[in-house]
Order: C-alpha cells, then structure tokens, then sequence
C-alpha cells in the first residue's frame, strides 16, 4: 500500500461520499475509486459498504482507520522532520490512550508540571473506541492508557496503577426533584426515565448497577448511549438521569451530581507495559495521583443550582 491510497481511503472515510473526497484531494473521482479498490484487494476486505445513495465504513473498515491514520502522520512527520535546518532536534514524545474526552481533563494539571521538567517533551492523545484501546498499548502505539480498572477476566497485558477513587453519582438537571436531594438511593432511580451508557463501554461496576436498575422494568423506559458525552447530552435534553463516575462528566455542564447511598466509589487509573525505561511516564504517574486528589469533582456535594 502507499501513501496515496491510505489517503484516499481517510478521505472517503471522513466525508462518506466519494466525490466530496475527489475534491478534498484534487483529483477525479475514479482515481479516489481505483486507489480504495487496490486498497481492498490489497487488505484482501471490504473497507466500505457503498450503494446508489450511501457509502458507510464496514467493519473492518472501522479496524483499518487507526492504522491508517497512524501510518500517514508517521510518514507526514517524516517529511516534516527535515524540512527546516532545525528539523534533526531531538523531540521527546508521551503518548496517552483514552476512549472518552471527558476522562482527558485530568491530565492538564499534570501534563503543565510534566512540562516544566521536561521542556522538549511532546505529550501526544490518542482517543479511540474502547474496543481497540488496549490493542496500541499491545502494539507500543500508545506509552499508556488511562482508563477505568477493568475486570481481571479482561486479561490485559499491563500493569495498573490506581489514580484516584472516583464516586459515581446520580446525574440530573437542575430541574429535576432528585437535584434537590443530599443523596439518591437505588430505590428512588427505579421510578425515574434513565439514561445508560452502552454496558461495553461502561466500567463494571457502574454496568451491574446498570442491570440491576433495568430488572424488572420497561424498555421504553431507558435511553441508551455509545459515549458519557452521549449521556450527559440526553440527560441535559430532559430524556432521563443517569448514573456516572463523576470523573466521566464533562466539566462546565448545567448538570447536578448526586451521592447514591451505598455504591462506592470505582478505581480509575494508568495502564502501562513499565515506566523503568520511561522517566517522564513514571513521573506523569506520581502527578497524576498528586493533582487528581485535588480536583472538586470528586467531592460528590456538586452545587445546585
């Protein structure tokens, strides 16, 4: 494969229409065609569903796109390295994973002490879907992979290091009755519309409340979401409350959390393969936990407003 093809093919990705992505590029529309054709022979897949009316990633197109997409910035990077007399500088690079925006707000206190230490460090964020997370830790694509702790049965080659204790609180507008409330029991959210992440996606303990809210009950009486920034939007559009690791709601929304009696707080941490090797890691690690206990969110008495 070359250059060229992976272009085209993020090209189309990205617009869904084959002819928006022969313009992106400048070129004809049967050139973007035969180059995703060659693509596919290549990978020896399908990369796109495509019909009179629309052009949608299958699958594996979906597993491809990462790839691509790290394959390009590395060869951009490349050209980019040489292109000025100052291009062979020595940039030391931290690569962070992560599957939810919202999560990434616990890294600036960190990352602003990090660059003191480190002047030429060069942090880099990857957020990708949670099923490939872990895959470029694996590969050495990603240094680390700040996350929820996952079941052992996960079996994730990497060590874990717990960040902080995070309370999962009762998630509501301000109009809402609960929002009133010191704190919500379980027995309160079965009489409430609520809004649930995908179980796949949500941290273990978090999914078996989950269920156990949803036993029993309607399901027109839920909502479901693939994000927590899907959540946080139904809950903000008045569909339902929701339950969330206060970590995951993004900061600045018209949102009250809750307490919830009885559910302890859940373990969010850094996965890593070592830091002996890896002196800024090791050090982003101990800022981590130093800064993260500091952050007004993970006092539960959220302000009502």
């Amino acid at each position: 494969m070359n250059e060229f093809q992976l272009s085209c093919f993020l090209a189309v990705a990205d617009c869904l229409n084959f002819a928006r992505a022969a313009e992106q590029l400048h070129v004809t529309q049967p050139a973007v065609t035969q180059q995703i054709h060659s693509l596919e022979k290549e990978l020896n897949t399908q990369l796109f569903k495509r019909t009179t009316r629309t052009v949608k990633l299958t699958e594996a197109g979906f597993l491809f796109l990462e790839d691509a997409r790290h394959i390009v910035a590395l060869a951009n990077r490349a050209r980019k390295r040489f292109e000025s007399p100052y291009g062979l500088t020595e940039v030391q690079t931290l690569a962070i994973g992560c599957y939810s925006y919202a999560q990434l707000f616990i890294l600036p206190p960190a990352l602003r002490q990090l660059a003191l230490r480190y002047p030429d460090l060069h942090p880099r964020l990857r957020v990708v879907p949670f099923q490939h997370l872990y895959r470029l830790l694996e590969e050495d694509d990603v240094d680390a992979v700040i996350a929820f702790r996952e079941p052992d049965v996960k079996k994730i080659t990497a060590a874990y290091r717990e960040i902080i204790r995070v309370p999962v609180a009762c998630v509501c507008p301000a109009n809402s009755p609960l929002s009133q409330r010191e704190q919500v029991t379980l027995d309160d959210l079965r009489e409430e519309k609520l809004v649930l992440l995908d179980p796949a996606r949500s941290q273990a303990d978090v999914a078996r409340i989950q269920w156990n809210l949803m036993e029993g009950r309607q399901f027109s009486d839920f909502y479901f979401a693939d994000s927590a920034e899907g959540v946080v939007i139904f809950v903000e559009s008045g569909l339902g409350i929701s339950i969330l690791p206060t970590l995951s709601i993004p900061p600045d929304r018209a949102l009250v959390q809750v307490p919830i009696q009885g559910v302890e707080p859940v373990s969010f941490g850094i996965y890593y393969k070592s830091e002996q090797q890896n002196v800024p890691l090791r050090d982003l690690i101990q800022l981590l936990r130093e800064t993260a206990e500091m952050r007004p969110e993970n006092n539960t008495s959220a302000e009502r407003s």
